[in-house]
């Protein structure tokens, strides 16, 4: 810590030993080392509420990272959903008209009412496409022997 060789240690122990004398000695000892221990705890107390700090700072930063993130997704899934609510109502008034028809031909005795789906536009299916009729009902499969 201080970067002492030995034969410095030994030249400070004997002036001290001169100085305070060998009866003294060992109470100032024992002072100094509970001294250099406060200091040794002081230090590193300090050394960990640095590091707590800096710690929230960052999580404060983070916080607000994923803060603004998360907005941000709000508000794209507020206009994807406005963009889809949209095309539904489309979809809807297109649909409309031509349940009308066939409702007014129902009501005709006799006559056989037009089918307006040639006139609905084909929208695409995942179910479709991958062969999945969700119309009809599942038959169950039975193992053949």
């Amino acid at each position: 810590m201080f970067d002492f060789s030995f034969a410095e240690l030994l030249v400070i122990g004997v002036v001290a030993l001169v100085v305070i004398g060998p009866e003294r000695m060992p109470k100032v000892a024992r002072t100094a080392g509970l001294l250099f221990g406060r200091a040794q705890r002081y230090i590193s107390e300090v050394k960990a509420d640095i590091n707590n700090q800096l710690k929230l700072e960052e999580l404060r930063k983070i916080e607000a990272d994923l803060r603004a993130k998360a907005s941000t997704a709000e508000h794209v899934i507020i206009e994807e959903t406005r963009h889809v609510e949209q095309e539904f109502r489309g979809v809807a008034e297109q649909v409309s008209p031509a349940t009308a028809q066939v409702d007014a031909a129902a009501e005709k005795p006799g006559e056989t009412p037009p089918l307006p789906f040639a006139e609905i536009p084909a929208v695409a299916s995942a179910q479709l496409e991958l062969g999945l009729d969700t119309a009809r009902p599942h038959q169950a499969e039975t193992p053949s022997k």
